[in-house]
């Protein structure tokens, strides 16, 4: 039986503190594993338990020195550096890696998960340097630095403070981790630091897209938009999915607005046959109008991103793979990145365009001669001596702007490396971690976004006539940020919205 791991439980260990349970997880296959290993490996060269480690492989390791071979991998790769990563991220790809182990194809010993999971469920977080990884042999460096505050070595961020390991192994009366065959290498060894960072970034573009969504369908209540932009005859006519789930998300949104127009009532009846021009467009924006078709390949490229990390997850990602099914142990390269890496950089271009779509839909609203009905940068003081979100736009358009740099793929940047032995390598870990930067822009980029919708609201006048799901969106900012008349900082307020968003998802997958 393989285990896997749920995306519903990832999501309850990372956000909202849950613990895993011992007694649920396939301890007995893990036990299984091991034993097959130690026997099978007691009179046969097996890579990494008596031989050296990559181009190092051709030389036989004496018995006498087998243990020291598995503290030395350890010790020799913990050489990251640049800032650790967050709590979040390290707890994921600590999880990452329990669901390598959990798959009984690693020939570790239990003792090795029962610290794993002691390390998740305590919040012990190993310090982790953001660089190192080149994505294959996997994530080596950052992972020996899981691996050295295992064996009570090492620095973790515990309750808030950086603190020696071994302290706080003690502390939690919890004994270091003892080799037995491998474990030095299997838990060096994978993908599970490019995995979590790339969970913990799906989370967060997934809750994204929701305000994204939300974010379109309150534009367009502003505008006074045709509703036929969300109709599902319209989006059923292109057979796309995403940009159908989009537009039944928006039309859920907008049940209940009084804001939007139907183009039925307003210019199928026959009224309009003199009139020559018309004051409100017959057609909005594309920033506004073509939001389905926009959100649609960002939808479905998180989909398939959901489903790839989710497949990474629960795959063994080490090298050799121990099979005690068919008792042999085979070499190979599941430690090899590229799944994760390519996908990664999907996301980050995909997120780009999230951020352009509101950066533009925030110029709307800004460009009082492109709108016609707001006054200039939304500013209800006096114009000219007063200023409105002007300046807030030079920070949006530039926050975008770097997306656009750094949405260059990273994933065709391969340096071969280790002398050669690892001559095609997929950055996976480094392209996470840009995706993670795109993601903490566009989190910027919409927090400005939405200071800007409530406040058009309010310059129009119509909170009241604007869906309950605006509404509630309204209220919320406006709690944080005062209706703005005289000129006033805003970096707080933008940081505490941005907060805001981060806290309070949406989850608008989940409701069907």
């Amino acid at each position: 039986m393989n285990f896997e791991f749920e995306w519903t439980e990832v999501e309850r260990l990372l956000y909202a503190d849950g613990k895993i349970d011992i007694n649920h997880l396939p301890m007995a296959e893990v036990e299984s594993c091991y034993r097959f290993l130690r026997d099978f490996s007691s009179d046969k060269i097996i890579y990494g338990i008596n031989t050296g480690f990559g181009p190092m492989a051709q030389w036989r390791v004496d018995d006498r020195y087998l243990e020291d071979l598995q503290y030395n991998i350890i010790r020799s790769h913990a050489t990251g550096a640049g800032q650790p990563l967050d709590d979040r991220c390290v707890k994921a790809a600590m999880i990452a890696r329990l669901g390598t182990f959990l798959q009984a194809r690693s020939g570790v010993h239990p003792d090795c998960v029962k610290l794993l999971v002691e390390f998740i469920n305590h919040g012990i977080f190993p310090l982790i340097p953001a660089h190192g990884s080149v994505g294959a042999s996997g994530d080596l460096v950052q992972l020996a630095h899981i691996a050295l505050t295992m064996i009570g070595e090492g620095e973790v961020h515990y309750k808030g403070r950086w603190r020696p390991a071994a302290d706080v192994l003690r502390e939690c009366g919890l004994q270091p981790l003892s080799i037995h065959i491998r474990e030095g290498l299997s838990l060096t060894n994978g993908t599970s630091v490019m995995t979590g960072i790339g969970m913990v970034n799906q989370f967060e573009a997934e809750r994204l897209l929701d305000w994204a969504t939300l974010a379109g369908v309150m534009m367009n209540e502003i505008a006074g938009s045709f509703d036929d932009l969300m109709a599902a005859q319209l989006n059923g006519a292109k057979r796309h999915a995403g940009q159908r789930e989009i537009a039944r998300r928006m039309r859920a949104l907008a049940a209940g607005s009084r804001c939007l127009q139907q183009r039925e009532h307003e210019l199928y009846d026959n009224g309009h046959r003199e009139v020559k021009t018309f004051e409100h467009k017959v057609q909005a924006y594309y920033s506004l109008r073509c939001t389905p078709q926009i959100l649609g390949p960002v939808c479905e490229t998180l989909a398939n991103a959901r489903r790839i990390l989710l497949e990474e997850l629960n795959s063994a990602c080490d090298n050799p793979i121990v099979d005690p099914v068919s008792k042999n142990v085979y070499h190979g390269g599941n430690f090899h990145g590229d799944y994760v890496s390519l996908e990664e950089d999907k996301v980050k271009i995909a997120m780009t365009r999230l951020a352009m779509t509101a950066e533009r839909q925030l110029n709307y609203l800004l460009h009082d001669r492109i709108n016609g009905m707001l006054p200039p940068f939304l500013n209800l003081g006096q114009l000219g001596l007063n200023y409105g979100m002007q300046a807030c736009q030079f920070t949006a358009t530039s926050t975008t702007a770097e997306c656009q740099t750094l949405s260059m793929p990273n994933y065709v940047h391969s340096i071969p490396n280790n002398n050669d032995n690892q001559d095609i390598v997929s950055m996976g870990t480094n392209t996470a971690l840009i995706t993670r930067h795109v993601i903490e822009n566009c989190w910027q980029v919409m927090a400005i976004q939405y200071m800007a919708l409530a406040q058009a609201i309010d310059c129009l006048g119509i909170k009241d006539k604007v869906s309950p799901a605006s509404r509630r969106a309204y209220d919320a900012v406006r709690l944080i940020q005062p209706v703005i008349v005289a000129d006033t900082p805003f970096y707080r307020e933008t940081a505490a919205i941005e907060e805001w968003l981060k806290d309070n998802p949406l989850n608008l997958s989940s409701k069907q």
